[in-house]
This record gives structure tokens, C-alpha cells and sequence, in this order.
């Protein structure tokens, strides 16, 4: 039986102080007014200046230089050259406006990346779980205790995700801003849909449906180790109907929760893209937290073929991600529709590295490393794919958020760091805590038997 040491205990608790020490920090030194904003462009400008002039010269640490200055301001070159534009075009006071309300919403951008992306994880792997039921899958029952552990963060991670979303308010969602409603047709038209009663009614139901789930799951799982049938076959049941609940919700919390920050432009392949970043990250993380439990020789009944196929399902949704990533940008980029190539222009423009870095990460790396069928079976091949493919989803997040929130003005620094560590410190102690309060090993399963002679 699993139990959480002191030593990782005390790391996630550690973890948790500093990302919350870091958070506070970075809301606390967003600028509060026009002034303020005027300093920091002024800032970065004569950051710029130096830069320009050491490039004259020949200074072999330009480079390094202009990456400080950017880091420290949040900007490129290109991007003050858009500034100093718009702020001709505006008479600059409406745009100075816009910058620090971009500025003042990226605390709060950069801590829902970092929240979703492991709430999605717990959120995917139930419905990995709940799949396994309603296909009465005879290989993965083994895996079914490491799988009810990390959905535990389910309930403390879906509320946290929820409190922000209804918090932030139009920092992220200007169908919430009434004078602006007043003036937009478009937004007009929507508001029987994109309006905030509404939103905090679909926002509750999500939660509530993803959770009773989770916990009548659960408990009927623990009482098939009294031999009788029934447990299970109610969980049977009640997964085929949260499966498709889950459809139609996940469609829904992608349009509410992303789409919505670009009230204007719409996907129809939308829903399914982000889907598919929470599925392959899901599986990854049972692969993972399953390899660390087999090092510790805590699950000696899962062999190297579950974990082979883990890896596989890794490799296929990686490929099944990048089809929708090209479909979804090809289609858009073709139509050429003002309205639709909006949301890549900003993405390929202003986070180019980031945009074909992601596509690196969760396309060629899982290809290079994962195809190969014995590969699937080495745990080393597996965790590193794995920490590609968790990078590479937490920058399709982060490009999720970020560009239809802060625009421009987005870094990677103080906030951003510090939201990974406190929710990673969370999902640690949490997920830990979870495994440890029952045996790994599951019991009373029809498949189980088959499940561990499992061999591929």
C-alpha cells in the first residue's frame, strides 16, 4: 500500500508557499494606473535604445542584453513598435487604458493556465477511466486505483478553476463588459447564451456532474471487492451516461471558458481540439504516475505491457492533437474569413517561438520517441516523452489564454513560474494523498484476472 512520504509531503507543501508567496507578489505589482503603464513602456524603450546603440558597436552580448529587457517588460521591439502606432492613432489615452487593463490581467490569465491545465488533467483521466468501464476493457482494471488517485484532485481543482472564472470577470470575458455590449451587435446578438447568470449556472452543472461522477465511481469501485456484480455493473451504467454528459458539457466549458475570451471568432473543431490536449495529457500522467509507483515496487501486478500501451494510446493521441491542431488551422487559414484568421494572426505574430515550439513538442517528440514499439515498453523513453508532451500541452493552454487576454503584453516570469509551482505542489499532495488510502491493487473487478495476465 502506497503511502506519502514526509520528505514529498513537505516538498509539495514547500512548493505550494512559494508558487502562493509568487502569485501574491505578481498581483500586487501590476500597475494601478495610466502613470504607471507610461513608466514601464518608457522603461522598456530606453531598454530598447541601449540595446540598439550596443548593436552598433558590435557588443558580442547584445543578445542577452535585449533578452533581460524583454523579460523584465514583458515586450518585444515589435510589439513597442505597435504600441508607439496605436498610441499615434488613439491620442494614446483610450490605448493606455487598454495596456493596463491587459497588464492588471495577467496574474490572473497566468494563474488560470497553470489551474486548468492540471484540473484537465484529473477531468481527463476520468474520462479515460470512465471509457474503461463503458467498454468493459479487460487490460486496464489494474490500473483503476492509480487512476481513481489522480482524479481525487478532481474536486479541489475544478473549484479553484470555477472561483477564477467566475472572478476575473472582464479581465477575461468582454461579453461582461455592459457599455461595450451596448455598442456591439455581434456580442447583442449572443448575450441570450454569453450572459454572466447563465454562465454561472453551466459553470455549477459542470462541476457538480464531473464530480458526482468521480464519487459514485469511486465508491462503487471500492464495494466490487465484496464479490458481488452490482457495483460494477452500475458503474457500467452510469459511465455510459457520463461519457455522454461529458460530451456535451466539455463542448460547452471550451466554448464558455476559451472561446469566449474572443467573443468574435468561433471554431467548430474548437471543443474537440481542447478535448485532445486534456486526453493525451491525462493518459501521459497515468503513465507517469504509474512508472514512478512501479520504482517504488509498489504495483508489481502491472506489467510492461499496460505501460506499452499507455505509451501507445501517448502516441495516438499526439497524432490525433496534431490532426485537429492542422485541420482546425489549415481550414481558417484557406477560408481567409477576417473574422476567424484573427486568433492565428496574434498567436503567429506576437508568440511565433511559442506557437511552432508546441507543435514541435507535442507532434515530433512524441513521433521520435514513441513510435518505436519497444521504446513503449522502456519507463526512461516514457517519462521522457511524457515531460514533451505535459510542456508542450501547458503551452497550448497557456496560447489558449494569453493572447485573447494580455495581447501583447505577456512574459514569462515571476507569475507564471510561481502558479506552476503552487498548483503543482497542490496536485502532488492531493493526487499522493489519494493513492495512499486505499491498496493499489484492485479487487473483486470481472477483468481482473485477465487484466493482470495482460501481455501484449
Amino acid at each position: 500500500m502506497y503511502k506519502l512520504s514526509g520528505n514529498l509531503k513537505v516538498f509539495s507543501i514547500i512548493l505550494m508557499v512559494l508558487g502562493l508567496a509568487g502569485l501574491t507578489y505578481g498581483f500586487l505589482d501590476t500597475p494601478k494606473t495610466v502613470d504607471d503603464v507610461k513608466e514601464i513602456l518608457a522603461a522598456q524603450e530606453s531598454h530598447h535604445e541601449e540595446g540598439a546603440a550596443m548593436a552598433e558597436h558590435g557588443d558580442t552580448h547584445k543578445e542577452s542584453f535585449v533578452d533581460e529587457a524583454r523579460g523584465e517588460a514583458g515586450y518585444s521591439a515589435h510589439a513597442m513598435e505597435k504600441h508607439e502606432k496605436l498610441m499615434d492613432e488613439e491620442h494614446g489615452g483610450n490605448h493606455m487604458e487598454h495596456v493596463l487593463h491587459q497588464m492588471q490581467t495577467k496574474p490572473w490569465s497566468a494563474t488560470l493556465v497553470s489551474a486548468f491545465f492540471f484540473f484537465m488533467i484529473a477531468l481527463g483521466a476520468l474520462v479515460f477511466y470512465a471509457i474503461q468501464y463503458a467498454s468493459s476493457a479487460g487490460w486496464s482494471p489494474v490500473l483503476f486505483r492509480v487512476i481513481e488517485g489522480i482524479t481525487s484532485y478532481l474536486l479541489p481543482g475544478s473549484i479553484i478553476v470555477v472561483a477564477i472564472i467566475l472572478l476575473a470577470g472582464t479581465h477575461f470575458f468582454p461579453w461582461q463588459d455592459h457599455e461595450l455590449v451596448a455598442e456591439d451587435k455581434i456580442l447583442q446578438a449572443k448575450s441570450g447564451y454569453l450572459n454572466f447568470p447563465f454562465f454561472v449556472i453551466r459553470a455549477v452543472l459542470y462541476l457538480l456532474g464531473w464530480n458526482l461522477y468521480r464519487y459514485f465511481s469511486r465508491k462503487n469501485a471500492l464495494q466490487e471487492s465484496s464479490g458481488d456484480l452490482n457495483p460494477y455493473k452500475k458503474n457500467f451504467k452510469i459511465s455510459v451516461y457520463f461519457l455522454v454528459f461529458f460530451i456535451i458539457t466539455e463542448s460547452m466549458m471550451a466554448w464558455d471558458w476559451f472561446m469566449s475570451m474572443t467573443p468574435h471568432w468561433y471554431s467548430t473543431l474548437f471543443a474537440w481540439y481542447v478535448f485532445a490536449s486534456m486526453f493525451v495529457s491525462a493518459i501521459t500522467v497515468i503513465a507517469m504516475v504509474t512508472i514512478f509507483l512501479k520504482s517504488k515496487g509498489l504495483v508489481p501486478f502491472i506489467n510492461d505491457s499496460h505501460l506499452h500501451d499507455l505509451a501507445k494510446f501517448m502516441f495516438a493521441f499526439s497524432i490525433f492533437w496534431t490532426y485537429l491542431w492542422f485541420d482546425q488551422f489549415m481550414l481558417i487559414w484557406y477560408a481567409n474569413m477576417p473574422e476567424e484568421v484573427v486568433y492565428f494572426v496574434m498567436r503567429i505574430q506576437e508568440y511565433n517561438g511559442l506557437f511552432f515550439g508546441m507543435l514541435i513538442l507535442n507532434f515530433v517528440f512524441p513521433i521520435l520517441i514513441l513510435m518505436n514499439s519497444d521504446y513503449k515498453r522502456i519507463p526512461w523513453f516514457v517519462m521522457l516523452g511524457g515531460i514533451a508532451i505535459l510542456v508542450g500541452h501547458y503551452i497550448d493552454i497557456y496560447l489558449l489564454v494569453m493572447p485573447s487576454t494580455v495581447g501583447l503584453n505577456w512574459s514569462f516570469g515571476v507569475t507564471e513560474i510561481s502558479s506552476i509551482l503552487f498548483f503543482l505542489g497542490l496536485f502532488i499532495l492531493v493526487v499522493g494523498t489519494g493513492l495512499s488510502k486505499v491498496k493499489l491493487q484492485p479487487e473483486g473487478n470481472p477483468f481482473i484476472k485477465e487484466s493482470e495476465g495482460f501481455h501484449y
